[in-house]
């Protein structure tokens, strides 16, 4: 299985490098893993309602361009379904029995996704109804994905 992670902004703490590159380490024996990164649209704080759109189809028209026409998309977004790390091992098993094996997951940036990005996502998967800085969202999905692979493969992992 291909799996991408396409992500807006440049992660600079050295601690989350370190984790997620032990996740893409451990992963290796079960499919090959890639972080692509555009950049995020620089704005000032305090932004309109229009202003705030316009970031998020700027970053948008970045992330679709890194996303394959031929991927299974998963946006990453607050009003998306929870799935359980068993459900998330269930989709990602399913998907590779019927031939989709490359998977794109999708975090957007500060303020969210645009909706040309929600309309091509084939799924929206929540990790919580909190809000996490989308940099450490990369740390907590390649964590999941990982653990899916091991319970995909009956391989013990801490709960």
């Amino acid at each position: 299985m291909n799996i991408s992670i396409v992500t807006v902004g440049k992660l600079k703490e050295k601690y989350l490098i370190n984790g997620i590159n032990e996740y893409i380490k451990r992963m290796g024996p079960y499919a090959k893993i890639e972080v692509i990164e555009v950049p995020d649209e620089k704005a000032p704080e305090q932004l309109s309602d229009a202003e705030m759109q316009q970031v998020k189809d700027k970053e948008g028209e970045r992330i679709l361009a890194k996303v394959p026409a031929d991927a299974y998309a998963i946006a990453l977004a607050i009003e998306g379904e929870m799935w359980s790390s068993e459900k998330l091992a269930k989709e990602l098993d399913k998907l590779a029995t019927y031939g989709r094996s490359k998977v794109t997951f999708i975090i957007g940036g500060s303020l969210g996704l645009s909706a040309a990005v929600m309309q091509r996502a084939d799924a929206a998967l929540s990790f919580s109804k909190m809000t996490f800085p989308h940099q450490l969202m990369r740390l907590i999905l390649v964590e999941q994905v990982y653990r899916a692979f091991r319970i995909n493969r009956n391989e013990p992992y801490h709960k």
